[in-house]
């Protein structure tokens, strides 16, 4: 019998097996770092987990020098998960994230202006990503479900593990390591593994890393010729045609002026009121629906400086475009005002700070618009410029203790430290949570020693925030810089004790 040096070809390992390796060594390290345990450091930790499987899960792999600039990328866009677990530093985690991703599989825009479009298209398949690979796979003619080789590949498993079960049985009773090694297996631990909370927690884990180790960007419909020439274009006396937009931003600007005058005489002017009406009361009248506005002033304004609308050949219409922004803008300026008078009187809380900064996000809008129409930029510049200014706004206030600065802007502002504000709300300061408590001590050093009624009650409220400090799980998965700083302060002499 013959026989021959001449080697077979060796099996090609298929690059999916590998995507497959690190999507569930990802669902496992969540297991380990996220489920069950308080968000921490853990999400930060993660996050570079998942970055560095989507950079050993690229076709093309990324040079040194971008996988440097990709994982300094993500330190910066995480960073606020280890000052503390928030909504907005989730968000932008995962925004950084999906972008890593579109990197790594050539799929970003080549213009910047084409990122929110990129990064909505790219949203809307990560839900179905990992279903539509799954159902591809099984769909393949070699790989087609059948419940006749589902049945014979089970009966296949059948002897192997019966004989196996006999042998390690037959093991066991002939040696004791191995039988006290049987016995020491808790299968209680096991079965943890089963609930039904912890499989859903794999599930969403597994369908959200997969699309980013698999990133698609969903197809673009294609406007048929019927849909090109079925383009509404407004006449001259349609109601979005030039006459009607005229008379609605003359009026507009009327109705705005007589808005801007009020504010200018009562609130910059420091006018008197009428009778039973204080500042307080006419800033709380107008904080809000003044923002609500801004916003249907600002989308009016885009319909009516459309390419190739009305505003495009007017330029009457674009003069009173401009008018009428102005006003917008001094319209935010006022809320603010507004805003700040009420809190004065009223002291601050966590819902007028967002309506701050919600303000003074709609007034940089109104300004970007105002840009746009100068510059003859598009629509999509304008989105583009207004998310990354959300971003921005987004991302400085994931780094601020609010409760702790509404706290301390309260103590120092209240009647009983200042003699001039309103008097402290300690029942809202206790539901804002162990991060008032640096706020507590400073007003307990500053309060009068004939205040003993409001001495006692704030005693009272800080040491239930400390003892529910103190409770909380003490696991490194939860460490954050700000518990961390809350720590420091609890064990140094500017703490008051009780």
């Amino acid at each position: 019998m013959d026989t021959t040096n001449t080697l077979t070809e060796p099996m090609p390992i298929k690059r999916g097996s590998g995507r497959i390796a690190v999507l569930f060594a990802l669902v496992a390290l969540a297991d380990f770092l996220i489920f069950g345990s308080a968000p921490g450091i853990n999400l930060f930790l993660f996050a570079f987990a998942v970055c560095g499987g989507i950079l050993l899960s690229a076709r093309k792999k990324p040079s040194p020098l971008t996988a440097a600039f990709l994982l300094v990328f993500l330190f910066l866009a995480s960073a606020p998960l280890l000052e503390a677990p928030s909504l907005t530093g989730f968000a932008l985690c995962l925004g950084a994230l999906m972008a890593v991703a579109l990197v790594s599989a050539q799929l970003m825009p080549r213009r910047l202006t084409g990122l929110p479009r990129a990064f909505f298209r790219f949203a809307l398949v990560i839900p179905l990503r990992l279903a539509e690979d799954c159902w591809k796979y099984l769909a393949t003619p070699a790989k087609r479900f059948s419940f006749v080789g589902f049945r014979q590949s089970v009966g296949l498993w059948v002897m192997p593990l019966v004989l196996a079960a006999v042998f390690v049985s037959l093991f066991a009773a002939a040696n004791p390591l191995i039988e006290s090694a049987l016995r020491s297996i808790r299968f209680a631990v096991l079965l943890q593994f089963l609930d039904l909370w912890r499989i859903g927690f794999w599930i969403m884990i597994a369908v959200t890393v997969w699309a980013m180790l698999r990133p698609r960007l969903k197809r673009r419909a294609a406007r048929s010729q019927a849909d090109r020439a079925f383009m509404i274009v407004p006449t001259r006396n349609a109601p979005l045609g030039h006459a009607s937009l005229l008379r609605s931003l003359i009026l507009f600007n009327a109705v705005f002026a007589v808005q801007t005058l009020l504010d200018l005489v009562y609130l910059w002017g420091g006018a008197d009121l009428p009778d039973h009406m204080s500042h307080a009361e006419y800033a709380h009248r107008g904080a809000y629906p003044l923002i609500a506005t801004a916003l249907l002033a600002a989308g009016f304004v885009l319909l009516a400086m459309r390419r190739g609308g009305p505003g495009d050949h007017s330029a009457l219409i674009r003069g009173l475009v401009h008018a009428w922004i102005g006003q917008n803008i001094l319209l935010c300026l006022s809320s603010m005002l507004r805003l700040d008078l009420y809190v004065g009187a009223y002291s601050l809380t966590e819902l007028r700070v967002a309506a701050g900064v919600w303000i003074g996000i709609v007034a940089i809008g109104l300004a970007l618009i105002l840009l746009r129409i100068l510059l003859n930029r598009s629509n999509e510049w304008l989105v583009a410029m207004n998310l990354a200014s959300l971003i921005a706004v987004l991302y400085i206030s994931a780094f601020i203790d609010f409760p702790a600065v509404i706290a301390r802007f309260n103590v120092v502002h209240s009647q009983e430290i200042n003699q001039d504000g309103p008097p402290l709300d300690l029942s809202y300061l206790s539901s804002l949570g162990p991060s008032v408590l640096p706020a507590l001590d400073l007003y307990l050093q500053m309060l009068p020693d004939h205040l003993v009624d409001k001495r006692n009650q704030t005693l009272e409220i800080r040491y239930d925030l400390v003892r529910d400090f103190e409770r909380r799980p003490r696991d490194w998965r939860n460490w954050t810089f700000r518990a961390a700083r809350l720590d420091t302060h609890l064990l140094s002499p500017a703490a008051i004790a009780r």
